[in-house]
């Protein structure tokens, strides 16, 4: 494999779990996602590996919250098929990734009461990409000004200090997220700009 398209540590299918995410979590429409007591939302699907909790599955991309949050909301967006940088993702997928970074960015941040946040997205171990496979951070920036937090110090471009997601507020989040998502998606109705496959 030429080292422009990989890097060390990198993953194949079988062992990648954003591809075991996409294996365990079937395309629904994100106008009209199934409730969150359904099970083919249960966090548990991706198990032995961590839980995860699925905001958007389209047959080409999906969202999901990062495990180890840099802040309340942190998603990853992925292609569903193994691409380990974004040069090996093809068109459909780039156009839709590209659609969706947009929708999901506005439905994040209404959910979670930001009007900042970070689009990050790495490609190769030394430019920090720790899962080898094609994904873009999309982490709300809350104003630490507003908030009394002077002492806070600023992160950028996907670094600060991460904490774990706890699976009763993971589980919340994710539905609030899916709920913003279709809210934001009804509000694109009038928009006669070309959609994704959903």
């Amino acid at each position: 494999m030429a080292s422009s398209s990989a890097h060390k540590g990198s993953q194949s299918a079988d062992a990648c779990p954003f591809c075991n995410i996409a294996r365990c979590f079937a395309p629904f429409d994100p106008l009209q996602p199934p409730p969150a007591s359904h099970p083919s939302l249960s966090p548990e699907r991706t198990s032995p590996g961590a839980e995860t909790f699925i905001v958007l599955s389209t047959v080409h991309v999906l969202a999901f919250l990062d495990i180890a949050p840099l802040a309340e909301g942190h998603l990853l967006l992925c292609p569903r098929r193994h691409r380990e940088t974004l040069t090996s993702v093809n068109g459909t997928e780039a156009r839709e990734l590209g659609w969706w970074l947009r929708i999901l960015s506005k439905a994040l941040t209404r959910a979670v009461g930001v009007d900042d946040w970070n689009v990050v997205q790495n490609n190769g171990a030394a430019a920090a990409q720790v899962v080898p496979h094609a994904h873009f951070h999309i982490i709300p920036r809350p104003d630490i000004r507003r908030q009394g937090r002077w002492s806070e110090k600023f992160t950028m471009f996907g670094r600060g200090q991460r904490s774990e997601l706890d699976e009763e507020d993971g589980a919340q989040l994710a539905g609030k997220l899916r709920a913003s998502l279709a809210h934001t998606l009804r509000g694109e109705d009038d928009d006669h700009s070309r959609k994704p496959n959903l």
